[in-house]
């Protein structure tokens, strides 16, 4: 019985770990305002390897992971109520392998299917009104602040009968406050929000599927980047982020806490008037438990300025 309770918790831990891994990416200049109808199309190849850590609440050694995620990813930005807005819809799909040895017996797993697909909106607040592109080429940033929300829907590959998904089948829920501070070639972000969830009512165990919930996650994010010309920049970047203890079937295990942080850099090369290349790099700086991988991202992207509607 007890091994059959460490396997549940075991699942919690890998299922949790990730989705926690695309929540918790590093993303610079998330809060930057672009002209009125700016669009943009992009295409990630994010690849992650390394090690799933249960500190100790689980009888599962040497458990690791190795997988690829292209994303595909539309922008789009417009004014509410006179200020910069944008939204962002990205669409993963996750392909990799997960093994690890579950006491003397090593297994190893295959996935391939859909992740959550996330939708984004931001508002600027103050700093950033929503501008034509003639009147925001004369513009200079000086400080933004700007609110975002975040919504991950549950339509990724789900099945209550295995152990691994790539799907959460719940939804999250991001409110964030961003800032933003230009001082001539260097650029200061630093963002702060709580991620919610709803119940998972079907979370797979040995013994049927049971409802899984999680307590909120609050994150922290900054970054520090350098421009040398327009759309040729580098940055530092980190974060971290607390809480998230789970409960199966209203039995809380307050070992499952997070308590992790993640750095890395990212380099953004132009390639003409309309297309550019960003390359990132990221590392779990210090990991309780849950997910302690390397990722390595490129990114291609097009962007264009559109015509209004009439």
């Amino acid at each position: 019985m007890r091994r059959a309770i460490n396997l549940i918790w075991a699942t919690v831990f890998v299922t949790s770990s990730l989705a926690l891994l695309k929540a918790q990416d590093l993303s610079p200049r998330a809060y930057i305002i672009t002209p009125l109808h700016s669009n943009a199309v992009t295409l990630t190849y994010s690849y992650y390897s390394g090690s799933v850590l249960f500190n100790g609440v689980a009888p599962i050694t040497g458990a690791t992971g190795t997988y690829s995620v292209p994303i595909f990813t539309y922008y789009h930005s417009f004014g509410m109520f006179g200020h910069s807005s944008n939204l962002n819809v990205a669409i993963p799909y996750g392909i990799g392998t997960f093994q690890g040895e579950v006491g003397s017996v090593n297994q190893q797993i295959y996935r391939s299917g859909l992740l959550d697909t996330t939708f984004r909106l931001s508002v600027n607040l103050m700093g950033g009104p929503a501008m034509q592109a003639r009147e925001y080429s004369k513009w200079n940033q000086k400080t933004l602040l700007g609110v975002s929300l975040k919504v991950v829907a549950p339509n990724g590959q789900y099945d209550p009968t295995k152990l691994i998904n790539w799907g959460g089948n719940r939804w999250a829920v991001k409110p964030e406050f961003g800032y933003s501070r230009r001082r001539g070639h260097v650029l200061i972000d630093a963002y702060a929000g709580v991620w919610f969830y709803t119940t998972n009512q079907r979370f797979y165990s040995p013994i049927g599927p049971q409802p899984q919930a999680e307590k909120p996650i609050g994150s922290f994010e900054g970054h520090l980047s350098y421009d040398v010309k327009p759309r040729l920049w580098f940055s530092l970047d980190g974060n971290f982020w607390f809480g998230g203890v789970t409960s199966l079937s209203g039995i809380e295990n307050l070992a499952t806490r997070q308590t992790s942080s993640r750095i890395g850099g990212t380099a953004s090369l132009p390639l003409g008037k309309h297309q550019s290349l960003k390359f990132s790099y990221a590392n779990g700086a210090y990991v309780r438990f849950g997910g302690n991988y390397q990722s390595v991202s490129a990114a291609w992207q097009y962007s264009w300025i559109g015509r209004r509607l009439r």
